[in-house]
């Protein structure tokens, strides 16, 4: 079975470095997905983790040598760095190893449609105006996302598939589900000011793809809580993929056998 085969890839909040992030699950989607574009949209290497404490087992350099190798066989590869690895941003404008680093940019689709392509945290006025209340709102959600990680542990012992308990309480909670609409309707009026036909972005590790104010808004989501990226189909349609859901059989076997050959891996997930 080949590879699924997109035009353009959005992966956002990945957060290399820290020990929630589902690296397996990443490298998954990555051996099992190509695309002419791929953009990854910040939050890739998370250094406020890093500076706090170092974790960073091979599996995230396979992550990265992947990303490289992408860019080598000639995908164009635009790396948007985002506030947790915003040491990036001075090198916005320069290109390594094929892979091009810009603050923002437009993505045309095979339909026509303009969109705007960002981290978004320009649109978190805490990330912005108040950068110690973020780290410490950041360490508070480190602790959510840690017993996240132990629900999941005791789930996986009785045969249960990953679940984000983050998640779940984001989406209930009265003061998140008003940040959330919020931070998308300051998205969309970017988009708007720009002329765009709507906005693509990550940060707030919800992912979304609907209509606010007549304008596309698309959320790449996650790699800690969602596993989840934006993808655009040869036709130009945008879609959400979760990985974990929408193939768990696929994402499932191939975290956990990082050195078979990336087509053995996809037959025998498949039953190939």
């Amino acid at each position: 079975m080949s590879k699924a085969q997109y035009r353009a890839i959005w992966i956002s909040d990945v957060h290399l470095c820290s020990r929630d992030c589902r690296v397996d699950y990443l490298l998954s989607f990555l051996r099992c997905n190509k695309s002419r574009y791929l953009y990854i949209i910040g939050d890739f290497i998370d250094i406020w983790q890093m500076k706090r404490r170092w974790y960073w087992p091979q599996i995230m350099n396979n992550v990265i040598q992947k990303v490289f190798s992408k860019a080598k066989k000639g995908a164009q590869v635009i790396y948007i760095p985002g506030n947790h690895d915003e040491g990036l941003r001075e090198f916005a404008g320069a290109q390594f190893g094929n892979i091009q680093i810009v603050r923002d940019t437009i993505h045309e689709t095979a339909d026509g449609k303009r969109l705007l392509v960002l981290h978004g945290d320009e649109f978190d006025a805490i990330v912005q105006h108040r950068k110690w209340l973020a780290v410490l709102g950041d360490a508070a959600y480190g602790h959510l996302v840690w017993l996240n990680r132990v629900v999941n542990a005791v789930r996986k012992l009785f045969g249960m598939p990953y679940w984000s308990l983050s998640g779940y309480i984001k989406v209930r909670v009265k003061n998140a589900v008003s940040y959330v609409g919020s931070f998308e309707a300051a998205a969309v009026r970017r988009a708007r000011e720009v002329a765009a036909d709507g906005v693509i972005c990550g940060h707030i590790h919800q992912p979304a793809l609907k209509q606010v104010d007549g304008l596309c808004y698309a959320n790449a989501g996650d790699w800690i809580e969602n596993c989840t990226a934006l993808v655009e189909h040869l036709d130009g349609r945008l879609a959400i993929v979760n990985w974990v859901k929408d193939w768990p059989d696929i994402a499932l076997q191939m975290a956990g056998e990082e050195d078979a050959p990336e087509t053995e891996l996809l037959e025998q997930a498949v039953g190939g």
